[in-house]
């Protein structure tokens, strides 16, 4: 029962603050709700104490620092090939390729340009994953939608797991595109796809069980829950039929901070033999590490 202190955890939600992190959100402007609009985060009515992280003038070797405090070995954060905004994770990706694994986000509205972008990020940063949020993009794609079937066949191709968020998004916009059930559709038509569920699944976290058991190549990740609010369905189905299928991901510096997720995690209840498959050996499966 005790989390062992000797695994080298890999987080798989991660990433490198930044002086103005309201500008990761820009992106969402469109679609928030007049009362949302000034907040730094935009789900941050959901979460306590948002960190503020003053990265100093290496914020790398500050996060670095952090990782090696909480017995963090790797963390997984999003890079784009281009722009100066993502200059900083490009170099960390480059200084400390045995810390950081890139991802790279789909973007299924830009059509073949986009399935361009995951060839180059693979091929000049290579990433071993793909994300997407469905009820982000503007105009918003459900999970199961046609737009994303060339992405899902182009992960396939290329060897990488897709991370997508699924269940009721805490920014205030619309989430049925995000809805657990239309996983089921994707699994069907792409069972080579190797899906990642993020951000919770919830109202449909029993369900998430169920399409679990049901798809080989179907696996959940617990990005944006602080530990004492892992969804009790998910917490038993690792310590019965699930322990191959739940990896860890935290939320810093989005929502939550390493001090917070780390004196939490110890006080989930799962079993000796699925700690270490929960906080590492999944995680290399999945990410063919």
């Amino acid at each position: 029962m005790p989390m062992p202190a000797d695994v080298g955890v890999i987080d798989l939600m991660l990433d490198i603050p930044t002086p103005d992190m309201a500008e990761w959100y820009r992106f969402l402007e469109p679609q928030l709700r007049e009362e949302s609009r000034d907040y730094e985060f935009p789900a941050q009515y959901m979460f306590k104490d948002v960190p503020h992280v003053d990265g100093g003038p290496d914020p790398v070797a500050t996060v670095l620092t952090m990782m090696d405090h909480h017995g963090i070995d790797k963390a997984m954060i999003g890079v784009s090939v281009d722009g100066d905004a993502d200059s900083v994770k490009r170099r960390a990706l480059r200084d400390h390729p045995d810390r950081f694994i890139g991802s790279v986000h789909a973007d299924p509205n830009a059509g073949v340009a986009g399935l361009q972008d995951l060839v180059r990020a693979q091929e000049t940063l290579g990433v071993k994953a793909v994300t997407a949020f469905p009820a982000g993009y503007l105009p918003q794609v459900p999970i199961d939608d046609k737009r994303f079937f060339p992405v899902y066949a182009k992960c396939i191709e290329l060897g990488l797991p897709i991370f997508v968020c699924t269940g009721i998004c805490g920014p205030r916009v619309p989430s049925a595109c995000q809805d657990t059930a239309l996983i089921d559709n994707v699994c069907s038509h792409f069972p080579e796809l190797v899906f990642v569920m993020r951000h919770g699944a919830e109202p449909w976290t029993k369900l998430a069980v169920k399409l679990l058991l049901k798809w080989p190549n179907l696996y959940y990740s617990t990005s944006a829950f602080a530990p004492r609010y892992y969804p009790k369905a998910i917490v038993d189905f690792a310590n019965t039929r699930g322990a191959d299928k739940v990896m860890y991901a935290g939320y810093f510096p989005m929502g939550l901070g390493l001090d917070v997720i780390f004196e939490q995690l110890p006080q989930v209840p799962f079993r000796d033999e699925v700690w270490p498959k929960f906080l590492r050996t999944n995680a290399e499966k999945v990410l063919g590490l």
